[in-house]
């Protein structure tokens, strides 16, 4: 008799509820609330990948916003263990140790997960976490809205009663702006943190860093030392790092001044460094370039960029809402390394003469295509070369 190999399956338990996501312009959409109930306020965008909606919702860079999803049907393979650690006890199945993102917006929550790695059903997921959402809304018309008008606040509300929308609109238009929020004291880690056990070490600014920065810093073969977004140079040096990582994460670089005063120590110092997505742009930063903010940003995975040195296109993963000032550049001491091959903006930069180099897109993907992983090994190689010189 052929054995029948039966994939789990898990049932929605958090949805059925009121929902309604309000922008600040007035626009009300109205649908099935799911998950948490209850109101979550923040910068209302969009991202257009097909899947790795855990990988997305667990991405600190999404912190302090309202994430829409374009692709029509989510929910339907549900969420893996998120507790589950690797071998060097880095979460293997999330980008952070929590869902980052203030609510969840899509068009069809689909009521059946079936996975064989399913441990619970996305709605189960943001009920743990205290999380809204909201399903059954035209997220296309949601979407052309935000690129047409750019980006803005908004709130979700989700209740097991009827929404007061007049109550709701008051707490929107007293709450904080995305632009005015201080995020790095919710994100970075307060105290270091090492994994590996090897001889050699990289040292990971922690902005908001994703753990598939450190799974690929691992692949590499050195140790990882995850210190807070603020910590002193000296500090880091005491480490010996062979070399250092400016990670991603979220709001505005400027608001970054403490981190960007070590990338300007590190530039000096020319230690082989590489920036991410907010660790580019502090880079750039520090290097004499200005920064401003996308009218809707750049989320998604299939997003084209143009290398410079090969003229080769990489399909990339992106997630960013601000970006380096092309025309900043001429003044610095930075190249433009790549560029975006639909836009124009910034996609990486090199250093003229000193070993840094940083990218605007996600070379470590999660989600999205692994196309350019190469980046890490870019650093390796300028690692490489400063073990050489010495």
């Amino acid at each position: 008799m052929q054995r029948v190999s039966r994939i789990p399956t898990k049932k929605a338990k958090h949805a059925n509820k009121f929902g309604m996501l309000i922008l600040e312009d007035g626009t009300i959409f109205e649908g099935m609330g799911f998950g948490y109930p209850t109101v979550a306020f923040g910068e209302a965008v969009f991202n257009t990948g097909m899947t790795g909606y855990v990988e997305a919702l667990t991405d600190p860079s999404y912190s302090g916003q309202i994430l829409t999803l374009t692709y029509p049907l989510v929910g339907n393979y549900g969420v893996p263990d998120p507790t589950a650690k690797d071998p060097d006890g880095i979460r293997k199945n999330t980008e952070s140790e929590a869902i980052q993102a203030r609510g969840l917006v899509v068009h069809e929550l689909s009521l059946t997960a079936s996975h064989w790695n399913v441990a619970m059903t996305l709605d189960e997921w943001l009920y743990s976490e205290k999380i809204p959402g909201i399903s059954g809304i035209d997220t296309r018309d949601l979407t052309m809205k935000l690129r047409t008008s750019g980006v803005m606040m908004a709130a979700l509300a989700v209740s097991d009663t009827p929404i007061d929308v007049q109550e709701i609109k008051k707490k929107l238009e007293s709450a904080t702006k995305y632009n005015d929020e201080e995020f790095m004291n919710a994100v970075s880690i307060k105290e270091p943190q090492t994994f590996g056990s090897g001889s050699e070490s990289i040292v990971v600014i922690d902005t908001g860093v994703k753990n598939s920065i450190l799974r690929n810093v691992r692949s590499l073969g050195y140790n990882v030392i995850k210190v807070p977004w603020n910590y002193s140079l000296e500090k880091i040096l005491s480490y010996n790092p062979k070399g250092i990582i400016f990670s991603n994460g979220p709001g505005d670089p400027i608001k970054c001044a403490e981190t960007m005063t070590i990338a300007k120590q590190v530039i000096e110092k020319n230690i082989p460094t590489l920036g991410i997505c907010l660790g580019a742009q502090i880079l750039g930063l520090a290097g004499g370039a200005s920064t401003y903010k996308l009218k809707y940003g750049h989320r998604g995975q299939n997003k084209s960029c143009i290398n410079l040195d090969t003229n080769q296109v990489y399909v990339t993963s992106q997630n960013h809402g601000y970006c380096i000032n092309p025309d900043s550049l001429e003044n610095t001491d930075f190249k433009l390394w790549f560029t975006n091959a639909d836009d124009k903006t910034v996609e990486g930069i090199k250093h003229k003469q000193k070993k840094i180099i940083a990218v605007q897109f996600h070379p470590e993907a999660s989600p999205g295509p692994f196309d350019c992983m190469f980046i890490f090994e870019e650093l390796n190689k300028l690692i490489g070369e400063d073990n050489a010189k010495r």
